[in-house]
C-alpha cells in the first residue's frame, strides 16, 4: 500500500553554496526576427519555472570539464533557440506581451557546495535549502539588460557530482518543449547534432480571425468584457489563490503495485464507467476525491472541479509538430458534486477524469484559444493537478550520463497538487505532494489511506 512521508527525513538547512563565477552567454548569431509572437496560451504564463537536475560523479567528466562543455553547448543552443537570448516586453499598441529577440544573453553561474551529493539526503523530499542551487536574478550578480529568459546554475559537490539548476520563463516553453531543449543541450554537450529540430512558429496557435468561441469554458475565468461592449471594468484576479495561510505539506507515495491495483479496481466497475484507465487518471481520481472531501466548505458548495493540463499537439487538425516550441497545453477539467465523489466507484471517477481529457479535441482547443482573445481567461477551478510524472527530463543522455533525478523547485500552494516521479530506476511509482491547512491535511491523509486500502 502507498506510504506517507509522515516525518520528513533529516534535511540540510544550509547547503553552504559559494558562487564562484557568473556571466552572460550570448548567441554567436544575431537574430533576423525583431520580435516573436506569443500565443494566447503563452500570454497568461509570464512567470519563471525552476527545475533541478542532479548528476552523480563521473571520473571522465569532473565538474570543471562538464561545466565548460555545458557552457559551450548553451551558446550553440542559442542558434536554433534564438529567442531564448531575448527579453519579454509589452507591446503597448495591442496590449500583448511578446519576445524582443535582441541578443541580451542568458545567465550562467558556477558554484560549489561543501557537501557531497549523498549528504543532501532524500532528493525527492522538497528541501527549502534547494533554493540555493539556482540563481533567480542575474542583476544580483551582474549588470544585466532586462530579466533573462533563461538562467543556468551549475553547482559542484565535493564528491564530483553536481546539479544543474535551470530557470526558464514559462511563456517560452511547456514541459514537452523543455524535454526537447534538454535533449538538444545534452546532444550539443556531446558534440552531436540536435536530437530534435525545434519548430519556432508560434503563429500556429494564433486565434482565429474573427475569434469563434463555441463552448462555455467553465474551466476559464473571464477577465475581460467581450469585444465591442462598454461600461464594465476588468477584474483584477490571480490565476490561483495566493492567500497566506499556515499550511502543512506531505508527500504521499504510490508504488507501481499501488497504481496497478488502482487500475484493476477501475476496470472492475460497470462497463459504461470505465473511461480511459491510465496511471494519471486513476491517481487523479483518487487524489481528487480526497482533496474535495477534506474541505468542509465543499459541503456547502457541493460541486468540485479539478483542473489538469492536456497536450494539444496531437489533438489539433492538422496536428502540431511534436517539436513545436511554446505552450501547447490547455486546461482540461473534471467536475461533479461532492456526494458523487464520496459514494461513486473509482471507475466512475476515472470516467469523469477521462471524459475531461477527451473533451479537448480540435474544436474545443481552438475555442479555448479564441476565448483568450476575447476574454483573456485564466484557469478557474478548485485546484490544479500539475503532473511532472512522465515528462522525461531524466532521459536526456549527457556525455557524463543521465541525471540521477530531476525535479521542480517546489512551492507550497494549497490549490496545486504536484505529481512527480519516484527516484527508483523503474520510475513506475509516483509521489503526490499535497499542501493543505492542518485539519484538512489530517482528513486528506485518513481518506487517502482508507480509499487506497478498501
Amino acid at each position: 500500500m502507498g506510504t506517507l512521508y509522515q516525518v520528513p527525513p533529516p534535511l540540510l538547512k544550509d547547503l553552504k553554496v559559494t558562487i564562484l563565477d557568473s556571466s552572460l552567454i550570448y548567441s554567436p548569431q544575431e537574430s533576423e526576427e525583431k520580435s516573436m509572437f506569443l500565443s494566447n496560451i503563452d500570454q497568461v504564463l509570464n512567470f519563471d519555472v525552476q527545475t533541478l537536475h542532479f548528476f552523480t560523479s563521473n571520473p571522465e567528466f569532473p565538474p570543471k570539464i562538464a561545466f565548460e562543455k555545458l557552457k559551450n553547448a548553451l551558446q550553440k543552443l542559442l542558434v536554433p533557440y534564438y529567442f531564448l537570448s531575448g527579453r519579454v516586453k509589452l507591446n503597448h499598441k495591442n496590449g500583448r506581451i511578446e519576445i524582443d529577440c535582441k541578443n541580451g544573453g542568458i545567465g550562467f553561474v558556477i558554484a560549489s557546495s561543501e557537501y557531497t551529493l549523498d549528504e543532501l539526503g532524500d532528493l525527492v523530499y522538497p528541501n527549502p535549502s534547494f533554493e540555493q542551487l539556482l540563481t533567480k536574478k542575474m542583476d544580483d550578480l551582474l549588470e544585466v539588460d532586462g530579466h533573462p529568459l533563461c538562467i543556468v546554475q551549475m553547482t559542484a559537490f565535493k564528491c564530483g557530482g553536481f546539479v544543474m539548476g535551470l530557470q526558464t520563463n514559462h511563456a517560452t516553453f511547456d514541459g514537452t518543449s523543455i524535454k526537447y531543449l534538454l535533449q538538444n543541450l545534452a546532444a550539443l554537450a556531446g558534440d552531436k547534432p540536435l536530437a530534435v529540430i525545434p519548430c519556432n512558429n508560434r503563429e500556429l496557435l494564433a486565434a482565429r480571425s474573427p475569434p469563434l468561441v463555441t463552448f462555455p469554458h467553465p474551466e476559464l475565468l473571464k477577465l475581460k468584457i467581450p469585444i465591442g461592449q462598454d461600461g464594465e471594468s476588468e477584474q483584477n484576479c490571480n490565476v490561483f489563490d495566493t492567500t497566506c495561510q499556515d499550511l502543512d505539506f506531505k508527500i504521499f507515495n504510490l508504488s507501481g503495485d499501488d497504481i496497478s491495483n488502482l487500475k484493476a479496481k477501475a476496470k472492475s466497475g460497470p462497463p459504461n464507467w470505465k473511461g480511459k484507465i491510465t496511471g494519471f487518471n486513476v491517481v487523479s481520481a483518487l487524489v481528487w476525491r480526497c482533496k474535495a472531501l477534506s474541505n468542509s466548505e465543499n459541503e456547502e458548495k457541493s460541486l468540485s472541479t479539478m483542473l489538469f493540463a492536456v497536450d494539444i499537439r496531437p489533438k489539433l487538425n492538422p496536428p502540431l509538430p511534436t517539436s513545436f516550441v511554446g505552450n501547447a497545453v490547455l486546461t482540461a477539467y473534471a467536475t461533479t458534486d461532492c456526494k458523487t465523489l464520496e459514494e461513486a466507484s473509482l471507475s466512475e471517477l476515472v470516467h469523469l477524469v477521462s471524459e475531461g481529457g477527451a473533451r479537448m479535441n480540435d474544436e474545443y482547443a481552438k475555442s479555448a484559444i479564441d476565448w483568450g482573445e476575447v476574454y483573456k481567461g485564466f484557469p478557474h477551478g478548485e485546484f490544479l493537478m500539475s503532473s511532472w510524472w512522465r515528462l522525461g527530463f531524466d532521459q536526456a543522455e549527457y556525455p557524463w550520463g543521465k541525471p540521477k533525478y530531476c525535479c521542480p523547485l517546489v512551492y507550497h500552494r494549497k490549490d496545486i497538487i504536484l505529481l512527480f516521479p519516484d527516484i527508483d530506476e523503474s520510475n513506475s511509482g509516483v509521489n503526490v505532494l499535497v499542501t493543505l491547512p492542518h485539519k484538512e491535511m489530517a482528513k486528506f491523509q485518513s481518506l487517502f489511506h482508507n480509499f487506497l486500502s478498501s
